[in-house]
């Protein structure tokens, strides 16, 4: 938990890498993770580096390992997955080689094979048509006919002799069309012929694979009864437009049949081809698959550690490569040891090494986190990275976060329901790890705030004893009856009061009495309870988040803001709410049933919220007889005191700051007479720098005085969200048993068993839906705003940037979440 307090002291490093081991010793940082590199060549266009032409050949492998995964999917092959122990380490330079011409060899190989298998699969395609063209057009010819039919015979429209003999014979054209495409291909073919086209079809019996998609699509095989040679041109013309193949088709039928013994003689040859081919390649694919996920990997990081090395500049001799980074002081170790073991690896004769260099430039915020603290933290990180070396609101919002949800949500049933749920993701969280649903990833992130929230609830629920809107007994009630059977019996007492000084023997241990439960002014006796709780924990908050100002000044060593800012503050704060936090204790204290004064019984308690708008204008108010108005003797006189030095914060933390700073300025020395010609125009002359700093200084002073003085009002009217989500959330939980469950009750035979085995689904759904998910979220953004606004505005400025080391591990993980 100590390294959560502050993010980790940082060091600006300057590395000295020898060129033949800079791979080398690149990729035992990469494996270490704990080198933010910074780039020294951002002036050099990214095409003019050193290692372009490296960073080229890893985008060629990427590519050509994207093919080979894009051909798997194809085939529905899956790769292995390669565990954290399983993942292969950079590969070496001859390693590099190998790999290169083994994916080259594989594209190249499967690119050959899908060539060849298109092809295949086309003339297969074609040879099946033809076979159902030969078939399905053998009722469209008889022999016994007269007529000469040929489609494929060529005529000379010179020869007269042949124009005679043919006259009055047909020739057709046949092919095969998608079925879609028929109707439209007909009309077009009666439009161009003017009705002088006999067409007939027949549907091919189940679905044909289509040549543009793949897909598979009802086609029919037609035939084109014709005169003419112009006709014929003009048909083949339509069939090219509307993409039918045509076929030939002998007219004889002998000569069909010999023609579909050779087609079939063909398709069988085809088959075996096919099947042949498809082995290969699935061979190819399979022994591909086992070793693709370890080639992606060394590829990846190959290529990172290229990108790395673009980073760096090389010396004027070209003998070393010098690099810079920022390392966490504690792993300062860590990357000598990964210089050391990269020069060892690639026997260099001079080892690299490390000096530490000094910069005034801010350093990146990184601070340490384990799977428990790593939830509250990315909460935090969430409104804004620390700066560097500021406190850590992290570390406490441990402990505040579930507190203040568990005000809000408190109930030991809901409250149980987040623990086993929590406690099932953290029981499973090796198994779960491994989902990549983003939904589920958020509560499986969140496990262990669950988990805080759920006990938190617990506690609260057992101090409100609250379990699904009913109560315990645990230690007995401390209230008891003193009246008599027939004053409790008579129906004309629709009340019977009790008095603490009478009723009450003993005080409820831990928690609510139960017999609030049955009370008919328990609304009444919680909101004020709770009002107040809320009003209580919210100042207490605020006043630590201001208290913490106080370590950041110190640690940045601006001791004068812990008398000019953070005294006025804590006093303007103490002296308005933390004495109307005073009045509810003392109120609690001294008013009592128990008591012979009539000014100090519970009748005469003055209102905490009047007394402190009296007090902030300074207004009275009649008590009623009996009563006094105030508290104690003295105190109007001390809320006077205490509202003069609260209104006299404000001008100290307005100009307290500005004016020191200004009387700590250096006075300036006269100009030169040839400094003014010298200058530019302005309206200030050559002071005009200074005065608009001096200006800028004040308006940037007056800007959080307002702000603080006025959220100290509405931060702490806003913690009464607490109150108010912890009744609606009480009340919402009573509805669902009264009026769900609790109708269950009504039958006092077997069929109040099935009535409640029914009613208890419905309200265990409505329960974990409305009040633990709905209810829970809402008051989870409560709190998280609370936490935000009125907490860390007191002291959390956030405006650093994070520390991204270069990380083999955090490079796969991002590549992948893209996948």
């Amino acid at each position: 938990m100590g390294d959560m307090f502050r993010s980790e002291q940082m060091s600006l490093c300057q590395l000295f890498i020898q060129p033949d081991a800079a791979y080398a010793t690149i990729a035992e940082l990469g494996e270490s993770g704990c080198v933010q590199f910074r780039d020294l060549n951002e002036q050099v266009n990214a095409f003019h580096r050193k290692y372009v032409n490296e960073v080229r050949r890893c985008d060629d492998m990427e590519r050509r390992l994207r093919y080979v995964e894009n051909e798997l999917r194809k085939d529905d092959i899956k790769m292995p997955e390669l565990t954290a122990e399983q993942e292969p380490g950079a590969p070496n330079p001859r390693e590099i080689i190998d790999l290169e011409a083994q994916l080259e060899k594989t594209e190249n190989e499967l690119r050959e094979m899908s060539a060849n298998g298109t092809s295949l699969n086309a003339n297969f395609r074609h040879m099946h048509e033809l076979k159902s063209v030969l078939e399905n057009t053998e009722g469209f010819f008889s022999d016994h006919e007269a007529m000469n039919l040929d489609s494929n015979r060529i005529t000379d429209p010179n020869d007269p002799n042949l124009a005679n003999a043919q006259r009055g014979q047909l020739a057709f054209v046949a092919g095969v069309i998608k079925l879609e495409r028929f109707f439209s291909f007909e009309r077009m073919l009666w439009r161009i012929s003017r009705g002088n086209i006999f067409l007939r079809r027949n549907d091919i019996s189940g679905l044909c694979e289509d040549d543009e998609t793949g897909r598979p699509v009802l086609k029919t095989v037609f035939v084109a009864f014709f005169q003419g040679e112009q006709l014929k041109q003009r048909i083949k013309k339509v069939c090219a437009g509307y993409h039918a193949d045509v076929y030939p088709c002998p007219s004889s039928h002998a000569e069909r049949v010999e023609m579909i013994k050779d087609v079939n003689t063909r398709l069988e040859d085809l088959k075996l081809v096919l099947n042949q081919s498809a082995d290969h390649r699935s061979r190819v694919l399979s022994s591909a698959s086992k070793h693709l996920a370890r080639w992606s990997i060394m590829v990846k990081k190959m290529k990172a550690i290229y990108h790395i090395l673009n980073y760096f500049n090389p010396d004027v001799t070209g003998k070393c490569l010098i690099g810079e980074g920022w390392v966490p002081n504690k792993d300062l170790p860590t990357v000598q040891q990964a210089l050391s073991r990269g020069s060892k690896l690639s026997e260099s004769s001079i080892p690299a090494f490390m000096n530490v260099i000094s910069t005034k430039e801010q350093p990146p915020t990184y601070t340490r986190t384990n799977k428990f603290t790593n939830g509250f933290q990315n909460l935090i990180d969430s409104y804004g990275l620390a700066s560097y070396r500021e406190v850590n609101p992290g570390l406490y919002t441990c402990i505040t976060f579930p507190f203040l949800f568990a005000v809000m949500f408190g109930d030991m049933g809901h409250g149980l329901i987040l623990v086993a749920f929590a406690s099932w993701l953290i029981y499973k969280e090796k198994q779960y790890a491994a989902i990549k649903e983003e939904i589920f990833n958020i509560f499986f992130g969140g496990r262990y705030i669950i988990l805080l929230m759920g006990l938190f609830s617990l506690y609260t629920g057992l101090i409100y004893n609250d379990v699904f809107s009913k109560s315990m007994n645990i230690f007995g009630s401390g209230w008891q009856n003193t009246y008599n059977t027939s004053t409790v019996t008579d129906e004309t007492n629709n009340y019977l009061q009790m008095r603490p000084k009478l009723n009450n023997f003993k005080t409820y241990p831990l928690g609510m009495d139960p017999v609030w439960q049955m009370a008919d002014n328990k609304i009444i006796f919680l909101n004020t309870f709770k009002m107040k709780l809320s009003i209580i924990f919210g100042v207490l908050h605020m006043l630590f988040g201001i208290c913490m100002s106080v370590v950041n000044f110190i640690h940045y060593r601006k001791y004068v803001s812990i008398f000019l800012e953070f005294l006025p503050q804590v006093v303007f704060l103490l002296l308005l709410f933390g004495y109307m936090v005073f009045m509810m204790f003392f109120k609690w204290a001294v008013y009592s049933d128990d008591t012979d004064d009539q000014a100090l019984t519970p009748g005469c308690a003055p209102s905490i919220l009047i007394l402190f708008i009296n007090m902030m204008l300074f207004g009275h108010q009649e008590p009623l007889p009996g009563c006094k108005e105030y508290m104690f003797e003295g105190q109007d006189t001390l809320q006077q005191i205490f509202v003069v030095i609260a209104l006299l914060c404000i001008p100290v933390m307005l100009l307290g700051k500005p004016l020191y700073l200004m009387s700590k300025r250096p006075k300036h020395l006269p100009a030169p007479a040839q400094a003014p010609a010298a200058q530019p125009a302005g309206g200030h002359g050559g002071h005009g720098g200074e005065d608009d700093t001096t200006g800028e200084l004040f308006i940037q002073q007056a800007i959080h005085t307002i702000e603080y003085v006025l959220s100290t009002v509405s931060h702490t009217a806003s913690y009464l969200r607490l109150w108010a989500l912890s009744l609606a959330h009480a009340q919402l939980s009573e509805v669902l048993w009264n009026m769900v469950f609790s109708k269950g009750f009504i039958f006092d035979n077997y069929l109040g068993c099935i009535t409640i085995y029914i009613i208890f689904g419905a309200w265990a759904g409505l329960t974990v839906g409305i009040l633990v998910l709905i209810e829970g979220l809402s008051a989870f953004l409560h709190t998280l705003r609370l936490h935000w606004v009125e907490f860390m505005s007191k002291f959390y400025e956030g405006a650093g940037y994070a520390f991204e080391p270069f990380s083999f591990k955090a490079i796969l993980e991002d590549n992948g979440e893209n996948n």
